[in-house]
């Protein structure tokens, strides 16, 4: 462009109302399509981010629903029956993460981790809470991930070529397993209180041991670890000083307090050493 063009564009620019830059733009220029190329790519991924985020608070509000349902095997007979009905919601939840290994698939996963890690954590600690009311360990992430692979129907769209299906899997992070593991601590910690207040005395000690172990196994990572890790070591450790706090005081003054008042007990014990800086639940 001359420089006569140049000052007509100045000129036009000054003088004509409702003037658009566009106006002195090439379209054919190969920046312009070049960045038209990045516009739709930022778009698409942006699009795929709030997928991404609907499904894992889908998931959140799925795993919490579970959690709330196996804490009350401390008040029922039949604990087969209520783990079965976690069982199912837990398969539904899968679901949901099948969903996410769809959004996923041919993507890298980091890019989008923040959208659905909050999802994953909180269905490693229900699905980890399971696990250890019906076997008493701690369920390995080899174990969740072998339970997070789908059989989906591909219709030759989009990227997939063939048609048939096709095994589509997810794999959850040690980071997202160990957060997860970290809040199930807190899920722990209630399941003592709750259990002490319908009369039964030995699940607080089997507690008291099981968190112990897991403390020893978070402090070998130490500051060594990512920062989300660290940070709830902090919360771990005060869920094992309450479950501890309760043993003590069973062991002590278990046969001066009646039993239908041990949970009122604990639970103001409980309440004089919480943290001011600790989140509440």
């Amino acid at each position: 462009m001359s420089k006569r063009e140049d000052d007509g564009c100045a000129r036009k620019r000054k003088t004509e109302a409702g003037y658009k830059p566009e106006d002195c733009v090439n379209p054919d220029s190969s920046v312009i399509a070049a960045f038209k190329v990045f516009q739709q790519e930022l778009d698409t991924k942006h699009d795929k981010h709030e997928r991404l985020v609907k499904i894992s608070r889908d998931v959140t509000i799925e795993s919490k629903r579970t959690i709330f349902l196996l804490h009350r095997v401390t008040s029922v007979p039949d604990v087969e029956e209520i783990l079965s009905e976690a069982d199912v919601k837990l398969d539904g939840v899968r679901q949901k993460i099948g969903q996410i290994a769809e959004e996923l698939r041919g993507e890298d996963l980091h890019q989008f981790h923040r959208a659905f890690t909050p999802g994953i954590q909180e269905y490693v600690e229900a699905v980890s809470f399971h696990h250890f009311i019906r076997h008493r360990t701690l369920i390995s992430l080899e174990e969740i991930n072998a339970r997070l692979v789908f059989m989906r129907e591909n219709k030759g769209e989009g990227e997939v070529a063939w048609t048939g299906p096709s095994v589509l899997t997810f794999q959850i992070t040690p980071i997202d397993y160990l957060l997860g593991v970290a809040d199930l601590t807190g899920e722990l910690m209630r399941m003592c209180i709750s259990s002490v207040g319908n009369g039964d005395i030995d699940t607080p000690f089997q507690l008291s041991g099981f968190l112990r172990q897991i403390h020893d196994g978070f402090s070998y990572i130490g500051n060594t670890g990512p920062y989300e890790v660290s940070k709830k070591l902090h919360t771990l450790r005060q869920s094992l000083g309450k479950v501890e706090d309760a043993c003590y005081t069973l062991r002590v003054r278990g046969s001066e307090i009646p039993k239908h008042m041990l949970a009122d007990v604990f639970s103001s014990r409980a309440a004089t050493h919480v943290d001011p800086d600790e989140p509440m639940v």
